[in-house]
């Protein structure tokens, strides 16, 4: 496993982040503890969830699979920089509470810190992100909160999720003005398909040393060899993949011929793109069995050529580089 710090902290991160979003709906819980266990044998330190991960809300469901993980001890709590997030609705349906709704008050913040602590069996969390931006709450606000917690020790470092670059930019500078923690890492949508984020959170995030943490690396599924797989109903599939499939299918074609030319499965070659950027610290993978799991590891080893990356952003141009050059002189 290769490893290198998030973002201008000292933190040290493997380069793949374990996704645990199928935990709880998709994943049973014994499922998830073997393919915990595996990433760890396998040198993955880095896990990724949510309070509201699970799909029953207000329960916290994967997060508690986690916290009954770490509970088995061997030492599984001290290895894993656990990651989790803040923002999402934890009111229960039969008991409304606007204050456990959306939102990043000082309120939802440390109640939300001290319930995922509990729901997780830890006394402290690694990185919390805020898990979308809240522009009807006052950076002043979040921020005294997140300080507090750290102060608390109860989390040693803040991210976020989901905020544009001047999000990003308004929220560095005004920690620095504050002496309030500053945020260390962002997570977005990037992936080779989706490459939005270059026009201006990718320059915010290598101005004010942010690691970038990209979701949805293999485009739902889609970079995942989407046309083999759904050739001839080998696979199921919705009706709206289906739609993203078609789409998409003349760069899809020429992408997946691309990895059978180089010898590689589509899936390896979206992340080796992403493990190519000098911003990305670690995509987030969300394997469901323990071929998937080890068979992300191939993506590590794989070095993509400047001929081969130039080929891909041909077939998958994106905005044409930072703002304001992508559309202006």
């Amino acid at each position: 496993m290769h490893y290198t710090h998030l973002g201008r902290s000292g933190l040290s991160v493997s380069r793949l982040c374990l996704g645990t979003m199928n935990f709880g709906p998709f994943t049973s819980e014994a499922d998830a503890f073997v393919l915990m266990d595996r990433a760890v044998e396998l040198g993955i330190n880095f896990f990724d969830t949510a309070d509201v991960y699970g799909r029953k809300r207000g329960e916290g469901v994967t997060e508690n699979i986690i916290g009954r993980w770490f509970a088995q001890g061997g030492g599984r709590r001290d290895f894993v920089v656990l990651a989790t997030k803040v923002f999402g609705p934890m009111d229960l349906p039969a008991r409304p509470d606007p204050n456990l709704d959306r939102g990043l008050s000082a309120r939802k913040i440390i109640r939300g810190c001290e319930a995922s602590l509990r729901r997780l069996q830890t006394d402290h969390i690694d990185l919390y992100q805020m898990h979308h931006v809240d522009r009807t709450c006052p950076m002043d606000e979040w921020q005294g909160a997140m300080a507090t917690l750290q102060r608390q020790g109860k989390i040693y470092h803040v991210g976020s999720s989901n905020f544009a670059g001047w999000d990003l930019a308004a929220a560095c500078t005004t920690a620095d003005l504050r002496s309030q923690p500053r945020l260390v890492s962002e997570q977005s949508l990037y992936n080779l398909a989706s490459r939005t984020i270059e026009l201006e959170v990718i320059p915010a995030c290598r101005h004010f040393g942010l690691g970038l943490i990209p979701w949805s690396p293999l485009g739902a599924g889609l970079l995942g060899g989407a046309l083999a797989k759904t050739a001839g109903g080998r696979r199921a599939s919705t009706p709206e993949f289906e739609k993203q499939v078609n789409a998409k299918r003349p760069q899809l074609e020429r992408y997946e011929a691309l990895c059978q030319k180089l010898g590689a499965a589509p899936g390896d070659v979206a992340l080796a793109w992403l493990l190519a950027q000098p911003v990305v610290t670690a995509p987030i993978i969300g394997p469901r069995t323990l071929d998937q799991l080890s068979g992300a590891l191939r993506a590590l080893e794989l070095k993509l050529t400047p001929e081969t990356l130039g080929q891909l952003n041909e077939i998958f141009p994106g905005p044409g580089g930072s703002a304001p050059e992508a559309y202006a002189w």
